[in-house]
């Protein structure tokens, strides 16, 4: 006999505390509360090389916040009446897709579910968009 799964019981949401992140998350969590799924909260911070006067180099984290945004969006979970745990992912500056899509795969999310800023035309073309990065890059 085979098990009853339904597709929403891992669901992946990438935060960055914009709306479209909230509202992403807000409805994440509401697709987890009706399946019975549990939400994997985690935010990519980009490491950014910076140069010092001495020439050595040193990555810039924002860690207090990107634990503060993760904090926020725990309480959003936990409010719905879902379960779900969150982290921070560090990722090379210009790789946030790429580091969704190996969160996505190492944490065996069925479902990743994200914000898009809607950026359109020649904006889309020159800055891309995340979320279209990862559709493309998902597995179907």
């Amino acid at each position: 006999m085979e098990e009853d799964q339904t597709v929403y019981q891992n669901i992946l949401v990438a935060v960055d505390d914009s709306e479209q992140s909230n509202r992403a998350l807000k409805a994440a969590c509401e697709l987890a509360r009706l399946s019975g799924g549990s939400v994997q909260l985690f935010h990519v911070r980009e490491r950014q090389d910076v140069v010092g006067k001495g020439g050595g180099s040193f990555d810039v984290e924002y860690s207090e916040e990107a634990e503060a945004l993760l904090r926020r969006g725990m309480d959003v979970v936990t409010g719905a009446g879902v379960t779900g745990e969150s982290r921070i992912v560090h990722a090379p500056l210009g790789h946030v897709a790429s580091e969704i899509i190996k969160v996505a795969h190492e944490s065996e999310a069925d479902t990743i579910v994200m914000g898009s800023h809607g950026r359109g035309g020649i904006a889309a073309l020159v800055l891309g968009s995340n979320a279209y990065k990862v559709l493309h890059l998902a597995d179907r």
